[in-house]
């Protein structure tokens, strides 16, 4: 609307100044009206951004609940958990694709794992194929290895399901390791030593507890009968009598168990927050928005909590690791995160980090510890309009009452 002071011309000028003032005021209008076209179209890009960011959010969440139901459907019913997520376009129907599912294991329940790996049809038996090779025994001495493959999945009831399980692992370490055994016999039977000797010395039941001695004898001439070197098995009967060595026991109805169902679960390298700044592997569980973090895999009690609320995740570079991330306060002033972590001698104290640094051991599995993390700490668009609209109605409240 043009005012007064738009309409009104000084009466002394010419004619010339009269119809260059005009054309200014008319140049004054395009240009007026042009910037409110431009506001109504960037209103309208504004609006249609925010309805793609809701869409694809909703895409999202409705992927997430799909496949929280599909683990579900797994732990109760194995063939018609995956049955479901091929269907849902959730999982490819090949054995790679099945056996990373399952070797992630991600909110499975491990007796459930162990069933499908066991069954005898070819298409089972290729997917425990690669379930086993997806494990990585470089190095480790068997009692190490055996703790990783075994706490995977949980060992079926059946003989003959353990018999191709336990088959395909002892190929599999012998694989890893050339040399360390004459053959794949010698790693299974040395393999079902190891478990039973933990029973012996750490089931209660058990009073009878051999000696590395008598576990020595026990395995006499099942090298290809020659004797394995007697350090060996030194090595290996104290690497089991010092950590007990623990098989799962979860059978989907102990819901008490503070760690079932986790979101995600993995060994990672967490950077020390003391004056010497040193890694340490430490095995995750993702869960209830927290992230937990243990000394070993059979440990109750964590040796860390990392309440995940209020946190941001970030990439970052480190000299000394490779793919690592950061948990941060946003917008931090030297505050420490709210965290706890219980000391040698049990005690448990308050963290002392700024930032937790970690470092995973491939890229993908950076970028799907950094996406699980993301998920744990990210608000419901249904909560955050209604945060919103809460604020603004305090802040009407305060303006009313000024």
């Amino acid at each position: 609307m043009e005012t007064v002071t738009d309409t009104y011309v000084p009466p002394d000028l010419t004619a010339e100044e009269r119809a260059e003032l005009e054309r200014i005021r008319q140049r004054k209008l395009e240009l007026l009206l042009e910037i409110q076209r431009l506001h109504s179209e960037l209103r309208d890009a504004m609006f249609q951004v925010e309805g793609l960011e809701l869409s694809e959010g909703s895409k999202t969440l409705q992927r997430n609940k799909q496949v929280a139901m599909g683990r579900k459907k797994f732990n109760m019913d194995p063939k018609k958990g995956i049955q479901f997520l091929v269907e849902n376009e959730l999982l490819k129907i090949t054995a790679e694709d099945i056996a990373q599912f399952l070797y992630k294991g991600e909110g499975l329940n491990k007796t459930a794992i162990g069933d499908y790996l066991g069954e005898r049809d070819q298409f089972n038996l290729n997917v425990l194929r690669v379930f086993v090779d997806l494990h990585e025994f470089t190095d480790l001495n068997l009692v190490q290895a055996l703790r990783q493959f075994l706490w995977s999945f949980r060992l079926p009831g059946e003989a003959q399901k353990i018999d191709r399980m336990m088959e395909s692992f002892a190929q599999r370490y012998c694989h890893c390791n050339p040399g360390v055994f004459q053959s794949t016999d010698t790693c299974y039977v040395l393999s079902f030593a190891i478990i039973m000797l933990n029973t012996s010395l750490h089931n209660p039941n058990v009073r009878d507890k051999p000696p590395v001695e008598r576990f020595i004898s026990m395995n006499r001439g099942i090298n290809n009968g020659g004797d394995l070197p007697e350090e060996l098995l030194r090595n290996l009967y104290d690497s089991i009598k010092n950590e007990p060595f623990k098989i799962p026991e979860d059978d989907g109805n102990d819901l008490t168990h503070t760690f079932f169902n986790p979101d995600r679960e993995g060994w990672l390298l967490k950077l020390g927050g003391g004056r010497v700044k040193t890694w340490k592997r430490r095995w995750f569980i993702l869960t209830d928005n927290c992230l937990y973090y243990f000394e070993y895999t059979t440990d109750k009690e964590p040796r860390g909590i990392i309440p995940l609320e209020n946190l941001s995740i970030r990439e970052v570079e480190d000299p000394r690791k490779p793919n690592c991330f950061e948990l941060y306060i946003p917008n931090n002033r030297g505050q420490l995160i709210k965290a706890c972590k219980t000391e040698a001698d049990g005690r448990v104290v308050e963290g002392n980090h700024i930032v937790y640094r970690i470092s995973a051991p491939t890229p993908e599995e950076k970028e799907e510890w950094i996406s699980a993390i993301k998920s744990a700490v990210s608000i419901d668009p249904f909560y955050e309009m209604l945060s919103t609209r809460k604020k603004r109605i305090s802040v009407k409240k305060k303006t009313e009452q000024i």
